[in-house]
């Protein structure tokens, strides 16, 4: 019985990467405002590839269970210099639902995720890709090249979600990283295989190993709207990555409640010590009222992180799909047509 997989046939090099495709992942939910604008770039995007690679190209909108036009608008988008796929999801799923979608629709070798709220430029697309085809890269993933626009509590909230989730972990999760990368068709294989349903993408996608590049780039400014990650949402998540991807908070558990036994330890001797010395006995409802106080909200704490990784092991036992497809469309791109209408063009 094997264990492990070996994907290493499907390794790429700068002659043969071309042929595998790029298929573009972009989840979507309320971005009707801004949708076409995003399809017109990665059109242009897609025709500088296949002139420059001949890099044949599609990109899977998966609309989240939108409540705006986002659907009908994804569906009249055209597929000018790259097929078109959208996949509409039943009901609001959440993002790493969405992702997954993707990656399951996903038809060519390589699969890069973006958003679909125009922060991820289009225009660093070509370099992501210079870095698989050219450099021999698998896994190329963007990160955020400062934090100086947000607000100090946001940062250190930020740099101790990573520094917990990393404690102790064989394979480190790249601070500052987003879901923004481009995996090549190897490692899109590798993470196809993993069995999970309750799926932290960044997480994964660093655990998988390969050879993996840091791209820093600057966000852009949203065209439309707002944002839908408030810090209620923002924190539900962290609380999800870390119990799906990390057993760090089991640990925090362990050594908080190894230091109070400690304390309580020294505290019984100090007491048992003040008792034989001076013959004092030591006034007993305050420190017993703290004690209890204490020992009572570190267990509910520690219940309530059992009681979290306790929910997923309920969740994978249930197997449940972690999303339904309620409509799936296709548009393709026909080269060879464009190509006869270019010739006549020019000759014109």
């Amino acid at each position: 019985m094997t264990l492990g997989s070996d994907v290493s046939a499907l390794t790429t090099t700068a002659a043969n990467a071309a042929a595998k495709g790029l298929s573009i992942v972009v989840p979507v939910y309320n971005e009707a405002a801004g949708l076409a604008a995003l399809h017109q770039r990665i059109c242009d995007l897609a025709k500088t590839l296949r002139q420059r690679y001949r890099l044949a190209c599609e990109v899977v909108y998966v609309d989240d269970g939108s409540a705006d036009a986002t659907l009908s608008i994804a569906r009249s988008l055209p597929a000018d210099a790259i097929d078109v796929q959208v996949v509409s999801l039943s009901r609001n799923f959440g993002k790493e639902a969405a992702l997954m979608a993707g990656l399951d629709h996903a038809r060519l070798g390589a699969v890069m995720f973006m958003d679909g709220d125009g922060q991820h430029p289009p225009a660093l697309i070509e370099q992501l890709v210079r870095h698989w085809i050219d450099d021999g890269y698998d896994v190329v993933y963007t990160a955020k090249a400062h934090r100086d626009n947000e607000t100090f509590l946001r940062r250190v909230a930020v740099h101790g979600f990573y520094a917990l989730i990393n404690w102790g972990a064989r394979q480190k999760i790249p601070e500052d990283a987003g879901d923004f990368r481009l995996l090549s068709p190897r490692a899109v294989t590798a993470l196809r295989q993993l069995p999970e349903r309750n799926r932290f993408f960044k997480g994964l996608a660093s655990w998988i190993g390969f050879r993996q590049i840091r791209v820093d780039y600057e966000p852009a400014a949203r065209a439309h709207g707002v944002t839908t990650f408030n810090a209620a949402r923002l924190l539900g998540l962290s609380i999800e990555g870390l119990t799906s991807f990390s057993v760090a908070p089991l640990r925090f558990a362990s050594l908080l409640g190894v230091a109070l036994a400690g304390v309580a330890f020294l505290f019984g001797l100090s007491i048992l010590w003040e008792v034989f010395t001076t013959g004092k006995q030591v006034p007993g409802y305050p420190s017993l009222v703290v004690g209890l106080m204490t020992i009572g909200g570190v267990q509910l704490i520690m219940i309530g992180i059992v009681g979290e990784y306790i929910g997923k092991i309920l969740s994978e036992l249930k197997a449940r799909p972690i999303y339904f497809v309620a409509e799936h469309s296709e548009k393709h791109f026909d080269a060879d047509t464009a190509g006869d209408a270019s010739n006549r063009t020019a000759a014109e």
